[in-house]
């Protein structure tokens, strides 16, 4: 992980950078080159204009003849580059310095012009290998004829050396200025790079199994977050692989009851000659135990239809109170054989619903069977059912145990269980809790230990938008 984060940052970012600091350099060095040569030409420039100024003053003087002897001498004495002089017929006439006019190849005939550009500038390399800038101008008589041509030349090495200089000391302050971002870049991304290795060897672990490992969190920044997301990513992980393990105890446990009994019942039967008496009461047991056996895998398929999104409801137009009815009506005979008082006010008339009216049948089961589960004998499980607006409620309370505080938050998460010595899958609230979700309702649990459970079921009534889709 680290190695590619680096790499990617190399080749996206610093190759980038680097690319970007070579052009500058470049760049920079042509215009350092540009600026000392374009200096040299000024100053060769410079004494073009200053010799044509003092040609013209010794003409006016009329000692235009022993101008070029007193010139040369002049100059030979303030400049350090060489000179030379040409008639206007081509013949060198005067030369001062060390470069040999053949190897310029009389550039004052070649290049001279009226007014300096660039053909008036040459740069020439010598058999030494020095190269020589020369620049070439006419002076003129008064009746503007040419009276000699010159050609200035200068040594380009010092010039050179100082382009030279100047990019060494532009390259070092590239190298500078990238060494002080890449270093930087580096150390802050091994901040990111290191806890980075850290949270997948952690993730590995926990993918293995290990669900006790935990992540250090170094930073308070988003990695920290990250590693307290998966320190609590590995306690959830560790409590569902818990609840999963109880759950699949509750249920091996639940189902060997029902078996064991029917079973043994069978066997009971199928020896001798039993009575008749003896008869229906196996019978008796061997049917109640089979529907309990059959509820509970009703409950477990539609928990797996829920969790792969298989479940579909068969959505329309549904009287509440007659689903409700029902399923106190499946339990009433039940609440009178635990000697428990099941009581139920029910309400003239409710505004229809629009509902898969088996599912919601279903939730009301299942609640008034937690209610009678949890409620001890000569307990009171009440009913009420009311319409405020656009929603009806229905509020089945019980003087059970309760739930205890610290239990109440994960109540409706699937396999967990509050009171484990009560039979029970501990998925039923869970499907319930889904289903009144599927028709755009709720299912809230309040409860106080060893005062009981309400439980407040809220589905909206049917409205026009509702209708309208029944319709279509």
């Amino acid at each position: 992980m680290g190695k590619g984060i680096v790499k990617r940052w190399v080749l996206k970012y610093l190759s980038v950078t680097v690319l970007f600091l070579v052009l500058l350099i470049f760049g920079a060095a042509f215009a350092v080159r540009a600026y000392y040569y374009n200096g040299v030409k000024v100053h060769l420039k410079e004494l073009g204009d200053a010799a044509q100024q003092s040609y013209t003053l010794y003409e006016q003087n009329g000692n235009a003849d022993v101008w070029v002897e007193e010139y040369f001498s002049d100059i030979e004495k303030k400049e350090s580059i060489d000179v030379a002089a040409s008639n206007e017929s081509g013949e060198v006439i005067a030369d001062i310095g060390s470069t040999e006019s053949s190897e310029l190849e009389s550039a004052a005939i070649v290049y001279g012009s009226d007014s300096p550009d660039e053909s008036s500038y040459r740069t020439d390399s010598l058999s030494t290998g020095e190269k020589v800038m020369s620049y070439s101008a006419a002076v003129r008589k008064e009746s503007g004829n040419i009276a000699y041509l010159l050609r200035y030349s200068r040594p380009l090495t010092e010039v050179d050396n100082k382009v030279m200089i100047a990019i060494l000391v532009l390259a070092a302050a590239a190298v500078l200025l990238l060494a002080s971002f890449v270093i930087p870049c580096l150390l802050f991304m091994n901040t990111i790079v290191k806890p980075v290795r850290e949270l997948r060897a952690t993730a590995h672990r926990i993918a293995q199994g290990d669900y006790e490992t935990r992540v250090d969190k170094m930073y308070d920044d988003e990695i920290g977050e990250l590693a307290d997301s998966i320190n609590h990513m590995a306690e959830e992980i560790k409590a569902s692989d818990s609840m999963k393990n109880d759950f699949i105890s509750s249920v091996s446990h639940e189902l060997r009851t029902p078996l064991t009994a029917i079973k043994g019942w069978a066997e009971t039967m199928s020896v001798g000659e039993p009575d008749s008496a003896t008869m229906s009461k196996g019978f008796g047991i061997i049917i109640n135990e089979s529907e309990r056996l059959t509820g509970m895998v009703e409950e477990l398929l539609d928990f797996s239809r829920i969790q792969s999104g298989r479940m579909i409801l068969a959505m329309d137009k549904t009287d509440l109170l007659a689903e409700l009815g029902e399923a106190v009506y499946m339990l009433k005979e039940r609440a009178v054989k635990e000697n428990k008082h099941l009581v139920y006010d029910e309400p003239e008339m409710l505004s229809p619903v629009l509902a898969d009216k088996n599912r919601l049948r279903q939730v009301f089961i299942n609640i008034i069977d937690n209610a009678l589960k949890y409620t001890p004998v000569g307990g009171v499980i009440g009913i009420n059912v009311s319409q405020s607006d656009d929603m009806i409620k229905v509020v089945v309370s019980d003087t059970g145990c309760g739930i205890a505080e610290k239990d109440l938050p994960r109540i409706k998460e699937k396999f967990y269980k509050a009171n484990k010595t009560v039979r029970g899958s501990g998925i039923g609230l869970a499907v319930a809790d889904e289903i009144m979700t599927m028709h755009k309702g709720s299912l809230e649990i309040e409860s106080k230990e060893d005062v009981g459970t309400t439980v407040t079921i809220s589905i909206p009534v049917l409205d026009r938008d509702d209708e309208e889709i029944l319709k279509s």
